[in-house]
């Protein structure tokens, strides 16, 4: 394990910003069932390079892939050492998406992606939206195909998912977004 790692930290304002937004402010509708019920791996990955990083992702795909859904329906890889910048970030997720479909796990497993400085493309840094895709660490979101099928197919209207989590988000603001993480890990 990295010295500069304190995996309890990482591991507790990971699951933290869960509770808090991702469930707490519905972002995710379907976060919550998988969570209660612990099919939710959170890995807090030692990796200070984006090549560690490829390899440690591509041992938990192949986990994922290998692991019955009702185990373990999605991963997070929570990445605190290495992509801290944004930009660099984003790049990096060209090689996650090549790696899944190295892998032959395309239409399988996808990769999503939050990052503390996620910002959508054509808005600005600091505008509050981007704050739905916004984690404590880099972190990439390892889903099954097959879940989030049954979970879209399963809501009334996916469709306004995205655009009901900005609306909640411009009604919390930044003030609000700071106050909900206030006194925690």
């Amino acid at each position: 394990m990295h010295p500069d790692l304190d995996t309890e930290q990482v591991l507790a304002r990971t699951r933290r910003w869960i509770e808090k937004a991702v469930i707490g402010l519905n972002l995710c509708p379907f976060a919550k069932a998988v969570y209660v019920r612990e099919q939710v791996r959170i890995v807090a990955s030692d990796a200070t390079t984006p090549e560690q990083l490829l390899a440690q992702l591509g041992e938990e795909l192949v986990l994922l892939r290998d692991t019955p859904a009702d185990a373990v329906d999605t991963t997070l890889v929570v990445h605190p050492l290495v992509l801290q910048d944004f930009l660099d970030y984003n790049d990096f997720l060209d090689q996650a998406d090549a790696l899944v479909e190295t892998l032959e796990l395309d239409g399988v497993l996808q990769v999503a992606s939050f990052h503390p400085d996620y910002q959508f493309d054509g808005s600005g840094p600091d505008d509050i939206e981007n704050y739905t895709n916004r984690a404590p660490y880099p972190t990439l979101h390892l889903l099954r195909e097959d879940s989030v099928a049954r979970a879209v197919d399963a809501y009334p209207d996916p469709a306004v998912i995205v655009e009901r989590n900005c609306a909640t988000l411009r009604r919390l603001g930044h003030a609000g977004w700071r106050q909900l993480f206030a006194g925690g890990a």
